[in-house]
């Protein structure tokens, strides 16, 4: 059994994966941690999250001694934010632990990203150039030899799934870059009380126009440029993203529904629908990601739909940790 610690236990990626954790039966559970200064600690982590009652009933503690606590353990999940993953992922990988990381710490490997879009400076190049890009469906080779896997974001898993399986085959006309509308529920900001995702002050909106972080990890691992708009929905959890693409001359529907299925037929975490649109409520609490396409003319329009806190973290991170062990692909996840 693989000893596994979870750090920012409290938030919800968090409590997801620490309810994967008691699921898995290759893991158990070593710990559940939260900044020393956080409100949380020392609660039981059901105390925070009533569904998680009798299940995971473990108090979550505070993280005081990050080498003490990286030597009781062989795997660490770190849902925090992405300057203390920055901190943290070196200390646990010096003790010779796995490191999943949920945070954008170790995503893109580009000049002056992190200064640009995080707000500091990268301190630790040498992780940076050795972390592997946690896309489950398109990095499994890599992932399976990761000492540190920097799980892709929500928005980019939403939209990566789509676009990759027509770029990939050289379907798509380079000059005209694809189109990312894709809207995300209240809960990707986090469990954090504020007027921005208070309920009685959330309106369908756009957000982060031409500056979003999530673009340059989108262009950075898809190898190609995209406009990319997100917007905040009234509702708790969810992604969907609605693609628009232009096709290469003389691409056809069977060429594009080929693409689909070779890419992603033998991929148990991708659902593709192909007389239907995807929605919401059909991957809310699921591990699954929705694909719909349709072609008219020389466009293609295609439509994803992930759980953000699911495929879009906890659960492609679980994803990420079956592949690197040899686990079962959705071992604990269905």
């Amino acid at each position: 059994m693989l000893k596994t610690t979870i750090i920012g236990a409290s938030g919800y990626t968090g409590a997801e994966l620490a309810l994967m954790v008691t699921k898995h039966p290759s893991l158990t559970l070593a710990g559940l941690y939260v900044s020393a200064n956080s409100l949380d600690a020392n609660k039981p982590l059901s105390q925070l999250h009533g569904q998680l009652g009798g299940v995971v009933d473990a108090a979550v503690l505070p993280l005081e001694d990050p080498s003490e606590v990286a030597k009781g353990c062989d795997v660490v999940f770190l849902a925090t934010a992405h300057e203390v993953s920055h901190d943290l992922a070196p200390l646990f990988l010096a003790e010779g632990c796995q490191v999943f990381d949920l945070s954008g710490a170790f995503r893109v490997q580009q000049e002056n990203f992190y200064s640009k879009y995080y707000g500091f400076e990268h301190q630790h190049p040498e992780w940076l150039d050795k972390a592997v890009y946690g896309l489950a469906e398109w990095n499994e080779a890599e992932i399976a030899e990761a000492n540190l896997v920097a799980v892709a974001g929500c928005y980019p898993t939403a939209s990566q799934l789509a676009i990759k399986p027509l770029f990939a085959n050289g379907l798509l006309d380079g000059n005209q870059w694809p189109v990312i509308n894709a809207t995300s529920g209240v809960s990707g900001a986090g469990r954090k009380a504020s007027m921005t995702n208070s309920f009685c002050e959330v309106s369908l909106k756009p957000y982060g126009v031409f500056n979003h972080r999530h673009q340059p990890e989108i262009s950075a691992h898809l190898g190609c440029d995209v406009i990319f708009t997100p917007h905040l929905g009234n509702y708790k959890r969810g992604i969907l993203a609605t693609i628009t693409m232009k096709l290469a001359e003389g691409v056809t529907p069977a060429q594009v529904t080929a693409a689909f299925e070779s890419a992603y037929g033998d991929k148990p975490a991708v659902r593709l629908l192909h007389d239907e649109m995807p929605c919401i409520a059909n991957v809310e609490h699921t591990p699954f990601i929705d694909l719909g396409w349709k072609v008219e003319g020389q466009h293609v329009i295609v439509v994803s739909a992930i759980d953000n806190l699911l495929k879009g973290a906890s659960s492609q991170a679980m994803q990420c940790l079956n592949i690197r062990f040899g686990f079962e692909p959705l071992a604990a996840l269905i």
